[in-house]
């Protein structure tokens, strides 16, 4: 993997107008000029992009499944002279889309079953999703709703707003709706305050969430204008999704700043990607890179199952790998929960490292991110006679039948000679 950590993964920088040099700096910062010269076509590319062979066929094959498209400003992020580059692996459609693995679904998250209106996913007692726009700022090649969004997917997301407000008001069990799509900070300020403004409406609504990749993709669009108008419904909060650490740029800070300083609190949804972050030189950057910019992690996603994306997923080992390396090594702050989403409709599952090295009748052995051991002594049920209270760091376990129950790792981390 060709992830060198240089200077621009550390450090915040602008791409500046790259490849459209004649824009005036008022187009440039306009967010809707950004969309309107976004590169959707072989043709957009060129003298652009030394495309790959790879990359050739992938671009021409796009549009029957997910489109392509790119602001300006991403783009610009994309280094040409390396078809390794993580940014380029996010954006760039490959031939190799067009391969399904054995694995592969539609639909990996269930969604549509969990559907009981157009557009509103409701899988969680207490809590909807609600999908609001079927397009995004850029096109992700691993999109989950591949099939749903760009216009050009197996499916058309249907959209009934007025269905979706109904349901919510009979549904008084739920308390926390997120919004989603496609990207919901692409509607205009007024459309999206008018439907902000019918979700507050419902008294047993407590709480809402914005899931957009807009601040990354599109900074530009995260106006004072928009910032003063999300800052209405409070609590809102917003889950941002950054992959490497080369995407968080100063024009990034400075949205997530606007953000920030409107009272919305930041979490990022990071997705674990062969050739982008399997790294965990690479993800201590940029969940590090992250805090700087005022937005905590969240979760980092295992590859969803969709189809076409299998050249991007990566064991669930490396995952695992990340996150050991970052425990300890880091402050707590920056450490996201890996979770894989149940295929067909389970859900978010967390998976952690195995910290727990053996659960006895009176205490519990655990090994820290260094590997040494320790017991930690167990509450003792209700009607059963308490233990000799004991409290210490395990030099060595010495009874067979407790190293017995100690995976040969553990036991070779934490024993001392």
């Amino acid at each position: 993997m060709n992830n060198t950590l240089d200077l621009h993964h550390h450090r915040l920088f602008s791409p500046g107008q790259g490849y459209w040099p004649e824009a005036t700096p008022e187009q440039w910062n306009d967010w809707q000029w950004q969309m309107r010269h976004s590169v959707k076509s072989l043709d957009h590319l060129t003298g652009k992009l030394q495309l790959t062979g790879e990359e050739h066929a992938g671009v021409l094959l796009a549009n029957t499944k997910l489109a392509m498209g790119i602001t300006p400003y991403f783009f610009n992020l994309i280094d040409p002279f390396d078809p390794d580059c993580p940014i380029r692996r996010q954006v760039i459609p490959r031939i190799e889309e067009m391969t399904y693995a054995p694995s592969d679904m539609a639909d990996p998250c269930g969604e549509d079953h969990d559907m009981p209106v157009p557009g509103l996913v409701h899988r969680y007692p207490d809590r909807v999703l609600f999908l609001v726009t079927d397009r995004c700022a850029s096109y992700c090649r691993y999109c989950t709703r591949s099939r749903v969004v760009s216009g050009v997917g197996e499916q058309e997301l249907e959209l009934d707003f007025d269905r979706a407000i109904n349901y919510l008001q009979k549904h008084t069990e739920v308390r926390d709706v997120l919004l989603s799509g496609g990207d919901a900070l692409l509607l205009s300020d007024r459309r999206l305050e008018d439907l902000l403004h019918r979700l507050r409406a419902i008294d047993h609504i407590e709480f809402l969430r914005i899931g957009s990749r807009v601040p990354i993709f599109l900074p530009q669009r995260i106006t004072p204008a928009l910032c003063a108008m999300l800052r209405q419904f409070h609590p809102l909060w917003m889950s941002v999704h950054v992959n490497h650490p080369r995407e968080l740029t100063t024009e990034v800070r400075d949205a997530l700043g606007r953000l920030a300083d409107a009272g919305i609190p930041l979490g990022n949804q990071s997705v674990l990607l062969r050739g982008v972050n399997d790294d965990p030189a690479v993800m201590k950057v940029l969940v590090q890179k992250l805090l700087r910019c005022r937005v905590r992690p969240y979760y980092l996603y295992q590859c969803d199952l969709i189809q076409g994306s299998s050249h991007l997923r990566t064991p669930v080992s490396k995952g695992l790998e990340i996150i050991e390396h970052l425990r300890g090594h880091t402050t707590g702050y920056a450490i996201p929960q890996y979770v894989i989403d149940g295929p067909g409709g389970g859900g978010k599952i967390p998976v952690n490292p195995d910290y727990v090295v053996a659960r006895l009748p009176d205490r519990i052995v655990l090994r820290n991110y260094k590997g040494d051991i320790y017991e930690y002594p167990d509450v003792t049920p209700a009607g059963q006679e308490a233990p000799t209270p004991a409290y210490r760091r395990l030099e060595f376990i010495d009874p067979i039948e407790e190293r017995e129950e100690i995976t040969s790792r553990s036991w070779r981390a934490g024993r001392r000679d």
